[in-house]
C-alpha cells in the first residue's frame, strides 16, 4: 500500500441478505472518511436487495421489506459509494467479507475492479490481543468501552470501528508502528502466541 496523504481511511459496513457474496444482497452501507483522528466525511445508505430479506436477518439488523422498498438499488448507488471512497484505504472489521461483496458488486454491476486496499481490525486483534478468546466487534468493544448505539446496522457498527481502530493504532504506535503501511504489513504478520 502507497502511504497515502495525511492519512486519510475510509471505515466501512456493510449489511447483507447472507452470508454469501455470490448468492445473497447488500441492504446497507455506511462509511466515514478519517483524516488523522478526526471524521471528515459520512456516507449512509440502505439498499433495496431485489429480494425477500429473511426473517432472521431482520431479527439481527432491524431491516426489512419495508424498510428498504423505496431505497435505491445496488448498481444506482454504488458509483455514489465509490465516489465517496475515492482510492482511499478501506478498514472494517472482518474485512474480507465486506470487500468480497462490495469487489463481487463492483465487478457485476459497474464491469470494474475494486482495488483499495484493505485493513481488517478482525485481524489486527488477533496479533495485539491473542489471548482474547473471541475478536467479535461486541467483544472488543466491551474490552476498549466503546459504546455501539445500534450493532449490526451498519453506520453505528462503522462509528465502533472507527473507534477500535484508533485505539488499536494508539496500541500500535508504542511498537512505532505508525502510518498505515506499517499497520498493513503488522496485520499480516504470523500471529503470535503465549503457551
Amino acid at each position: 500500500m502507497a502511504k497515502k496523504s495525511n492519512d486519510e481511511y475510509v471505515v466501512l459496513d456493510i449489511e447483507t441478505t447472507g452470508l454469501s457474496k455470490y448468492m445473497h444482497k447488500i441492504t446497507e452501507i455506511a462509511a466515514v472518511k478519517i483524516k488523522g483522528k478526526k471524521i471528515i466525511g459520512e456516507y449512509q445508505s440502505l439498499i433495496n436487495p431485489e429480494t425477500h430479506i429473511p426473517s432472521f436477518i431482520t431479527r439481527l439488523t432491524g431491516i426489512n421489506d419495508e424498510l428498504v422498498k423505496d431505497a435505491p438499488k445496488i448498481h444506482e448507488e454504488l458509483p455514489n459509494f465509490l465516489e465517496f471512497l475515492s482510492d482511499k484505504p478501506i478498514i472494517a472489521h472482518n474485512a474480507s467479507f465486506d470487500y468480497g461483496f462490495l469487489s463481487h458488486n463492483v465487478d457485476t454491476h459497474l464491469k470494474t475492479n475494486f482495488l483499495n486496499e484493505k485493513i481488517c481490525t478482525r485481524k489486527l486483534a488477533n496479533r495485539l490481543l491473542p489471548e482474547l478468546p473471541s475478536k467479535k466487534l461486541s467483544i472488543l468493544c466491551e474490552l476498549f468501552e466503546i459504546t455501539n448505539e445500534q450493532a449490526h446496522r451498519a453506520m453505528a457498527d462503522t462509528k465502533a470501528t472507527a473507534e477500535l481502530f484508533l485505539k488499536m493504532r494508539n496500541m500500535m504506535q508504542k511498537s512505532n508502528i505508525k502510518t498505515l503501511e506499517e499497520v498493513k504489513v503488522f496485520e499480516t504478520k504470523p500471529r503470535q502466541r503465549n503457551y
